[in-house]
């Protein structure tokens, strides 16, 4: 089974290059560069449409060819806008023709919205595409390295296989029966990412500001210094906080002390903390500020005496000048 989607409009290329499967990386990286899907989507494109080829030819499966080609606007806004309703109409359901009976007596206005294992836009059956290889797991995001299977198809909760649901409106609407194939999912993928960007850049707009301005939202611009960073030190260290500020500070003009942190170099992480007391350097800092004796005497106030010379002793009678002096300040005579 072959799915063509026309393209047309101005910015895109003609009908017959429009198959990603068969272009070269320089094709490809070119194309980058010029529209809204970058090198890296598209790449993952390319390998989702081998992906379903391969299986076709290998196994005699009838799988679809989305022939999603990007746009080549030079305004990449317009750019992604392109892609974006291009994505829209090829991820709409089938829907049955407007005179089908089923439609209108049984109310089934979908072709394909029959059973989970169906992809609701061709009807292929999901369920053979997951036993031959599991296409879903083969196809993963540029960014995450997440496979479809992965994001859409494991259960968070339950980390079990879970059928992902087709919506009427592709990302709004009423839920359906029926799924995505896994080349048709990526591109659901891709739409969720591009539709994203743009509500981020019309949020900052002056319209979107106004928007949000009667919705009662304001925005305010905090500061990266006053964010609280998350605190990753266990709880067994955090009693031990404070002493590590003291010591922080005191390593920064105290010489003794040094605070050594030896980081894991590949998670960036200090697995070792080491904290060196260094004695001498306490000693020579104490005798530095340690005062003298002199210093000490002169600080009381006390006066020192001069020294008698040895001119003054004579066979170990006192000068009589000495005995004068110690006549006037009333010491004993020897």
């Amino acid at each position: 089974m072959v799915m063509n989607f026309g393209f047309g409009g101005a910015g895109r290329v003609p009908r017959n290059d429009a198959n990603l499967a068969n272009m070269s990386d320089a094709h490809l990286m070119a194309l980058g560069q010029q529209g809204n899907a970058s090198h890296a989507q598209l790449l993952e494109m390319q390998s989702a449409q081998q992906a379903m080829a391969n299986a076709a030819s290998k196994q005699n499966i009838e799988v679809p060819k989305v022939n999603f080609y990007p746009s080549r606007h030079p305004d990449p806004r317009k750019a992604r806008k392109q892609d974006i309703k291009q994505a829209r109409r090829l991820l709409t359901p089938t829907k049955r023709g407007i005179l089908h009976p089923l439609r209108w007596v049984w109310g089934n206005k979908y072709r394909y919205n029959r059973q989970t294992n169906l992809c609701v836009i061709d009807g292929c059956d999901c369920e053979e595409l997951i036993k031959y290889d599991n296409l879903y797991s083969k196809i993963c995001d540029e960014e995450t390295g997440k496979s479809l299977w992965e994001v859409y198809w494991i259960n968070p909760v339950t980390n079990t296989p879970e059928a992902f649901v087709a919506r009427e409106q592709v990302t709004n609407g009423r839920l359906m029966k029926g799924t995505y194939c896994p080349e048709h999912l990526h591109l659901y993928h891709l739409l969720c990412k591009w539709e994203s960007e743009a509500d981020k850049d019309h949020n900052q707009t002056k319209t979107g500001m106004r928007e949000m301005l009667k919705k009662g939202v304001s925005t305010i611009a905090v500061p990266i210094s006053i964010i609280k960073k998350r605190d990753n030190t266990p709880a067994l260290l955090q009693k031990y906080e404070p002493f590590f500020v003291e010591l922080d500070k005191d390593s920064k003009t105290q010489p003794g002390i040094s605070l050594l942190h030896y980081k894991n170099p590949e998670t960036g992480i200090n697995d070792i903390t080491m904290i060196v007391f260094d004695l001498r350097l306490f000693q020579q800092e104490m005798l530095s500020q340690q005062p003298t004796l002199a210093d000490a005497i002169s600080n009381l106030g006390i006066m020192q005496s001069p020294t008698s010379n040895a001119s003054d002793l004579t066979n170990g009678v006192i000068n009589q000048a000495n005995v004068g002096q110690a006549e006037q300040m009333g010491l004993p005579q020897q």
